[in-house]
């Protein structure tokens, strides 16, 4: 499975092409709009939100409410381009520090630095949340739930309470406008997107993105390419400011001992093999444990600030102070659903790789005869062998 997006943040359309996605798929607008409506929300957010409201429409891979098993076409109007479609563009000659205004004109050559900026914006997330609503739906079909929620915001980060399951974090988030589990912590949060709002400057954050009742198997320790937390964290990085990622606590687990770290492995009396901690965040060996799959994002404060950073024009050689473009203060609660639909999307394509099939109809028997982790399905021969390689 595949997906590519097209368009720019002042264009007239956000476009995707979904391929990959079997057929027999119940699938609407409106479940799609649900997915989009959330990540036009949260605290920090800036003006672009106040003009657009996206609404998706599907011209093509979905017949009578079904996908048809060929390529999903998806867009979005965007509302904005009618305040510049007739609209003598000033140029754009001095690049904005964290941006790809520079990068984009030494690759391609470009003689105004708007180009780049356009294409580059996290206005193309919309079509990225588009697709991962999609594989949100595919993946209920077998029991998956996707969700997240905000752990910091600049200097601000929430303990949670072990006892709160992750089902009940996605929903205290989602009644956040901050979206973190926690309301004391939100409250605390909001004061320091209000702090960086007076100081006109911008703030991080660190999500966490959880993927709940993942078989096991998926993924593959024989390549690199097919090891499924790397495709993970790739996508993960892959979204607009987010810098590094991680495969449960990681960097925590780097500063102690293998004994503190690693998941024991213990049976019941039916034979079912369980772990008592999670650790490696659903993983080992690339392959997911079917333990929770935990992925921690960091993402780094918005490049476009109030304040003027110190730049040059590259049309006049001279050092410049750059000027303001339109942005939020804090986006990090609004990144939560695109994270969520990247961490969707890989694993969709993982369960349609692992299982085969061109329907959701063939699909489902094979899930159901998936090896799990239980004695009865890993029969051992427990008898001497040789490699035998050839001489």
């Amino acid at each position: 499975m595949r997906f590519l997006t097209a368009g720019e943040s002042h264009g007239p359309t956000l476009t995707a092409i979904l391929e990959g996605m079997p057929a027999g798929l119940a699938l609407d607008a409106e479940y799609i709009n649900t997915e989009l409506a959330r990540r036009q929300t949260g605290y920090g957010s800036g003006g672009r939100m106040n003009i657009e409201r996206d609404e998706i429409h599907i011209s093509a891979g979905v017949a009578a409410g079904m996908t048809t098993g060929a390529p999903l076409a998806l867009w979005v109007e965007n509302r904005d381009y009618k305040n510049w479609r007739e609209k003598d563009i000033p140029p754009m000659t001095t690049p904005r520090p964290g941006h790809a205004d520079l990068t984009g004109a030494i690759k391609y050559g470009y003689r105004e630095l708007r180009i780049a900026l356009e294409r580059a914006s996290a206005r193309e997330t919309t079509m990225r949340v588009a697709v991962g609503a999609v594989c949100k739906k595919l993946l209920a079909e077998f029991g998956i739930v996707i969700g997240g929620y905000v752990v910091q915001i600049g200097g601000v980060s929430v303990t949670l309470d072990p006892a709160l399951t992750y089902e009940q974090r996605f929903t205290a988030a989602e009644a956040s406008d901050v979206r973190c589990p926690d309301p004391a912590t939100a409250e605390l949060m909001h004061e320091e997107i209000r702090q960086a709002k007076i100081a006109k400057d911008t703030l991080g954050g660190v999500i966490e993105v959880v993927a709940l009742n993942v078989p096991p198997g998926l993924g593959s320790h024989v390549h690199y390419d097919r090891r499924l937390d790397g495709k993970i964290v790739a996508a993960m990085v892959s979204v607009h400011a987010m810098k590094g990622a991680e495969i449960g606590p990681a960097f925590e687990n780097a500063g102690k001992r293998g004994s503190e770290v690693h998941d024991a492995i213990s049976v019941d009396e039916h034979g079912n093999l369980h772990r008592s901690t999670n650790r490696a965040g659903g993983f080992e060996g690339g392959i997911t444990t079917g333990e929770p799959i935990v992925a921690r994002v960091a993402m780094k404060p918005i490049a476009t600030v109030m304040q003027s950073l110190e730049s040059v024009n590259l049309a006049t050689g001279q050092a410049e102070q750059t000027t303001y473009e339109r942005s939020d203060f804090c986006a990090t609660p609004r990144a939560v659903p695109i994270l969520e639909a990247m961490m969707a999307f890989v694993i969709a394509e993982a369960l349609i790789e692992k299982l085969g099939g061109d329907s959701v109809a063939e699909m489902h028997p094979r899930f159901n005869s998936l090896r799990r982790a239980r004695l009865s399905d890993l029969l051992m021969d427990n008898r001497e062998w040789r490699f035998g390689y050839p001489e």
